[in-house]
This record gives structure tokens, C-alpha cells and sequence, in this order.
């Protein structure tokens, strides 16, 4: 180890230390040349204060709002650590850029107890707080269609009801969430307080899985009411199922997935008084049943026109009491229409049809005097989708 190159040059040495001392002189206070051998002046370093963290909701705070926000604030220094847990669950939360505050992001549960832990370099802050007991519950009630193993067609609507009627529908329809694997545009519109429908703006792409979500727990949806369940559905949406019913001409042609798969001669409504003509346009398949007890409507035994059926393999197409279903009157089907308003085919077409429907396939008829209307059944369709979105809860929001 070579240390001798330190003393190589003396008078540079110095000439160093007086250029010091010159230094020091030059920016002294006048009193400074008094000072005695020995003296020095004393130099204070200021001890750093500890960050405060601020937690809100506050220890000991009860009754709280589940929509109110956990807010976290550090001063002095940054948030290493938040760590919010309630329900059994852990809160997620984002920082601001120099995290210097923390905000959760969801609702919370209500009726529920949260532990809030935070830290900031030496500081360690904690609050416990709970939140309110609802006068009113908000559930789902019901997801239509959504039956176990269902498979559904590319015409299917979402019908969500809730057990309670709803007056922030803006707030709840934030929570509502479509995810589908092959993505296309739709819309929520509001039939009344308790029913929200979901419609695509074109048919859903075939074969591919939809998830229905409604993440409405902690969401205030009225005057004391909020969400206190979250809901899922998984749907399936299986081949394109397109019927083509021409009234004038008697007949009714079956596509799948672009496909013609079936040509069924039929007999349409006898069109002699509105109840008797069937509706045009764009119908979804809604149920089935086999048989089907078909009553006429606002008579009674004996009266003209009274009639008490059961038809098989029967398809329910409106709400109006039409059907695609079997009649053996082969005489009639490809040749005149004499029903009271339904779809009657051949017996072994009609039950193949039967067999094979999904809920929400599209029966599109034309050459009737009448059309059906966009709420008599799923006749959803039958509305523009510019004028169907305008249903939403969230027109004003991108």
C-alpha cells in the first residue's frame, strides 16, 4: 500500500490551508477574530418530524354509509402501506402519484366491520369503523333467460329483476357488467322500478360465452336501500337460429348458422278481426310446452269464437298468445291461414322444431296486417336500438 504520494507536495498543502483560513475570515461575523484558541462555532442539525397519517372513516365511527369512500393521507412523508380488511375480504385501493394518499375504489359491504392498517416510514396508524344496517335490502331476483345448462340464441335479451324497486337507477346500472368473448354494442333500458333488460345492438355472434355480472353490493340505490349481494350469470349463446315465416305465402324456412335446415308449409292467423291476425316482425322463441292448454281469450263456453285446446309441441313466440305449434290440418298449411293468430305446422315439423329451439331465437314474420309491438313478449327487437338505449339510466355518461 502506497500512502507517501499524500505529503509529495508540502507548500501546495499550504497554500491550501491559508486560502481556508482567508475563507473563513472573508465570512465571519465581525466578533469572529475575538474568538480564542480552541473556540469553534456550533452547528444545530434539525431532527425530521414523523409523517402524520389521517384515516377516515375514524376510529370508533359506526353507522357508516357503505358508499362513502375509505380515504387514507399521509403528511411528511409517503404511505408504504395500506391495508384495508373487511368481511373476510380485502378492500382494493389506488394511491395518488406521490402516494402520499390511498382511496378504495368499490362499495363497501354493508352491516360489516373494517380494519384499516396504514404506515409511513416509523408512523403506524390503524382505524376500525362499521358500517350501516340497510332499512332496505337490494338483491337480484331473477336472470331471464338463465336456466341450468341452458344454451341460448343470438336474438336472447338479459331480463334482471330485483326484489326491490329501485330510484337510483343510474347508480345500480354502473354496477351492471356484460362480458362476452366475441364483444358487440348494447344497451340497458328500464322497463319499470324493479326490471332492467340488456339488448344488443345486433344479434350476439354465435357460439361463445356471455358473463352477467351485477356488482351491486354497497351501492345505494334509494333512500335507504343498498346492494347487499353480488350476482353472476354465465351464458352460453349457441348457433345461429334464424326463422323466416312468410304469412302471405304460407310458409316457414329454418337457417342455422346461415344454413337452411328446414322448409315447413304453415297456416298463419285468419286475419277476420285484430285478435285473429298474427303479428309481423322480429319475435324471439320464449318457452315451450307439450301440450299447451290454449284458452280463448275474453270469451267464455259458448260464446262465438270460445275455444278450449291442448296443442302440442307448442313454442311461445309473444305474449299476445302466439305460438309456433303442431295442428294436424295439413289441408290448410302451405294453402290458407285459419288460425286464431299462431304458427301451426305439420305435427313431426312442428315437434323437430320444437326439439330443437333455443330461448331467443329469431322468428322474423312478414306479409300480416299487424305488427307487433316492441313489449308484447320479448318483441324487443322490434324497437331501433337508437331509441332502445335511450332507456338507459346512463344517456349522459360515455
Amino acid at each position: 500500500m502506497n500512502v507517501a504520494s499524500a505529503w509529495r507536495k508540502p507548500a501546495a498543502g499550504a497554500a491550501l490551508l491559508a486560502a481556508a483560513a482567508l475563507t473563513a475570515s472573508c465570512s465571519a461575523s465581525g466578533n469572529a477574530a475575538s474568538s480564542g484558541p480552541g473556540e469553534s462555532d456550533a452547528t444545530t442539525v434539525a431532527t425530521p418530524q414523523a409523517p402524520v397519517i389521517k384515516i377516515s372513516p375514524a376510529e370508533g365511527s359506526a353507522k357508516v354509509s357503505p358508499d362513502k369512500k375509505i380515504v387514507v393521507t399521509a403528511s411528511g412523508g409517503a404511505l408504504d402501506e395500506v391495508v384495508v380488511q373487511g368481511g373476510g375480504q380485502q378492500v382494493e385501493g389506488a394511491f395518488n402519484t406521490d402516494r402520499t394518499k390511498w382511496v378504495s375504489k368499490s362499495p363497501l359491504r354493508p352491516s360489516t366491520s373494517y380494519d384499516v392498517s396504514a404506515k409511513s416510514g416509523q408512523t403506524a396508524a390503524t382505524s376500525s369503523f362499521r358500517t350501516l344496517k340497510p332499512e332496505l335490502e337490494l338483491q337480484v331476483a331473477d336472470v331471464t333467460p338463465n336456466a341450468k345448462g341452458e344454451t341460448l340464441g343470438v336474438g336472447a335479451p338479459i331480463i334482471v329483476t330485483f326484489n326491490q324497486a329501485v330510484s337510483d337507477k343510474a347508480a345500480v346500472e354502473r354496477a351492471l357488467e356484460v362480458k362476452a368473448e366475441k364483444p358487440v354494442t348494447g344497451a340497458w333500458r328500464w322497463i319499470n322500478d324493479t326490471v332492467v333488460i340488456y339488448r344488443t345492438a345486433k344479434y350476439w355472434p354465435a357460439h361463445q360465452k356471455v358473463t352477467f355480472n351485477a356488482n351491486i353490493t354497497g351501492v345505494k340505490a334509494g333512500k335507504g336501500l343498498y346492494g347487499v349481494k353480488d350476482y353472476t350469470a354465465n351464458l352460453k349463446i349457441g348457433a345461429k337460429v334464424i326463422s323466416k315465416v312468410d304469412a302471405g305465402k304460407h310458409m316457414m324456412y329454418v337457417y342455422k348458422d346461415g344454413k337452411r335446415v328446414q322448409t315447413m308449409r304453415i297456416s298463419a292467423g285468419m286475419a277476420t278481426t285484430r285478435e285473429y291476425t298474427t303479428t309481423s316482425g322480429i319475435h324471439l322463441t320464449m318457452e315451450r310446452g307439450n301440450p299447451v292448454r290454449m284458452i280463448s281469450p275474453g270469451r267464455k263456453k259458448g260464446d262465438p269464437g270460445y275455444y278450449d285446446v291442448m296443442i302440442n309441441h307448442a313454442v311461445r313466440i309473444s305474449n299476445s298468445g302466439e305460438y309456433v305449434h303442431a295442428k294436424d290440418n295439413v289441408w290448410a298449411q302451405g294453402v290458407r291461414n285459419v288460425s286464431h293468430g299462431c304458427i301451426n305446422a305439420r305435427p313431426d315439423q312442428a315437434k323437430w322444431f320444437y326439439d330443437n329451439v333455443q330461448r331467443g331465437d329469431v322468428v322474423d314474420i312478414t306479409g300480416t296486417t299487424r305488427k307487433l309491438e316492441w313489449n308484447n313478449g320479448w318483441g324487443f327487437w322490434q324497437m331501433p336500438f337508437s331509441e332502445w338505449k335511450k332507456g338507459s339510466a346512463l344517456r349522459g355518461e360515455s
